[in-house]
């Protein structure tokens, strides 16, 4: 397909993961690609791989997404580069801080929410004057099937993601003035760094944990297989195309079913409370 031909996104978090598979996706469709990362090597390699399969092309720009002048300088780097933004995916993001509530230091809690949530708002920010310039756009941001339900990941990061879905509740509102559509994406359990990253692992032990953690998606779900980074590609590609030009202010769950309930739910051989109480009740009542 080529429906980003003539299109400019830019994409935070572009040297690996979901920030990589989307770019390249935008690309193969014809995009221009402005990825942006503080992993140039990353970014390079990406740059490098897109020349050869690529509609539309990849060009590198260094960023830090917790620092506003960077991230103003990102969204007129493109609009000076390749004439505007007509797509925005923030995506840029780790695991954050690992400490639970009571444990938690104030560092801790303002780095996690600089990272997770005040770069989504201030990317969107620094964008919306360039996509005005081109007549609306499309904003995706990445939360988290965490920021819908309790145990998928530690308390900063997971209300951190809660904070992205209803931010992009209220942009979608506030941008609609301007033909702007902001949507949000809900992965679930994808074969990224970011868990090892998160935990600072590295070499074979982040190799192991990765293995651990996609193993055990494919138990945790009705879709028995681990994420994968380009599912979320395709979903993200799908909201910034005109194929979703009637969705705005929502999320797409994209998770394999994890959030579906517990594993009886999809999986007939799991045991159910139900049908154990009713073993018990019936096993009370027989006669001796």
């Amino acid at each position: 397909m080529t429906r980003f031909i003539g299109k400019i996104a830019v994409v935070t978090g572009a040297a690996s993961g979901i920030g990589r598979a989307t770019a390249l996706r935008f690309a193969q469709e014809g995009a221009t690609v402005i990825a942006a990362d503080i992993d140039a090597q990353g970014c390079e390699q990406l740059v490098q791989e897109s020349a050869r399969q690529s509609n539309g092309k990849i060009i590198f720009k260094h960023c830090d997404v917790c620092l506003d002048a960077d991230l103003q300088g990102l969204m007129d780097f493109a609009a000076h580069t390749a004439g505007g933004i007509d797509i925005l995916f923030n995506n840029a993001g780790a695991g954050g801080a690992r400490e639970t509530i009571d444990e938690i230091d104030a560092d801790g809690w303002d780095r996690t929410m600089n990272l997770l949530l005040r770069s989504v708002a201030l990317g969107i920010r620094h964008a919306v004057p360039h996509m005005v310039a081109r007549g609306g756009g499309s904003i995706i941001n990445t939360a988290s099937v965490a920021a819908l339900s309790t145990g998928m990941a530690p308390t900063a990061y997971s209300v951190a993601k809660a904070g992205v879905l209803h931010l992009s509740r209220m942009a979608a509102g506030d941008l609609a003035k301007h033909s702007i559509r902001v949507n949000a994406v809900c992965p679930g359990f994808i074969k990224t760094n970011i868990f090892a990253a998160s935990m600072g692992l590295a070499g074979d032990v982040r190799d192991k944990v990765n293995s651990m953690v996609a193993g055990m998606a494919e138990q945790a779900q009705p879709v028995k297989r681990g994420g994968m980074a380009q599912d979320i590609a395709g979903t993200v590609a799908f909201l910034a195309s005109d194929d979703a030009a009637f969705i705005t202010g929502t999320h797409v769950v994209v998770d394999g079913g994890l959030l579906i309930g517990p594993r009886h739910s999809w999986d007939p051989a799991a045991p159910r409370l139900a049908d154990a109480i009713r073993q018990i009740v019936s096993a009370s009542s027989s006669p001796v």
